[in-house]
C-alpha cells in the first residue's frame, strides 16, 4: 500500500486543532489510522469518549451536624483510594455499630501503591463510614464517624 505523507500529516493537524486523540479515514482499500498518546507531567492518560452525567441522588435530609465537624470525624490524611476491606470481596474491617479501640484499623487508604491504615483515635463505636469501598478521597476528607 502507497502511504501518503502529506494526508497523515493533514490528518495529525487535524487531532491538534480538534484535541482528538484518533482519527480514522477510509478510502476504497486503503485506511489511515493515526493516533497520540495525550501526558500529563510524565503519565500518561486515557481520553475517556464524553458520556451522560448521571442522574442526581436524592437529597438526603439534614443532618444534625455536618460529618466535617463533627467532634469523632476521622478524617483522610491523604489523597488515595478508600477501602473498607483488607482484600477484594473480603469482610469489611468494621461496619456501622462495631465498637472499636483505640488504635484499631477503621478502613485502608491507598496512595501509590502503599496501603496506609486508618486507625480508630479513641475507643468507641462506629457511627458511620462516609465513604464506599474504591472510593477517591481528599486530604481531610472526613472518612468514618467515632464516638
Amino acid at each position: 500500500m502507497q502511504v501518503d505523507p502529506e494526508l497523515v500529516r493533514q490528518l495529525a493537524q487535524l487531532l491538534d486543532d480538534t484535541n482528538l486523540t484518533e482519527i480514522e479515514v477510509q478510502d476504497g482499500e486503503r485506511r489511515i489510522k493515526v493516533a497520540r498518546t495525550v501526558t500529563v507531567g510524565a503519565a500518561p492518560i486515557a481520553m475517556p469518549a464524553p458520556v451522560a452525567a448521571p442522574a442526581a441522588a436524592p437529597a438526603a435530609a439534614p443532618a444534625a451536624e455536618a460529618p466535617a465537624d463533627h467532634p469523632g470525624a476521622v478524617k483522610s490524611p491523604m489523597v488515595g483510594t478508600a477501602y473498607l476491606s483488607p482484600e477484594p470481596g473480603g469482610k469489611s474491617f468494621v461496619a456501622p455499630g462495631d465498637k472499636v479501640a483505640a488504635g484499631q484499623t477503621l478502613l485502608i487508604v491507598e496512595a501509590m501503591k502503599v496501603m496506609n491504615a486508618i486507625a480508630a483515635p479513641r475507643a468507641g463505636t462506629v457511627k458511620a463510614l462516609l465513604v464506599e469501598n474504591g472510593q477517591p478521597v481528599e486530604y481531610d476528607q472526613p472518612l468514618a464517624v467515632v464516638e
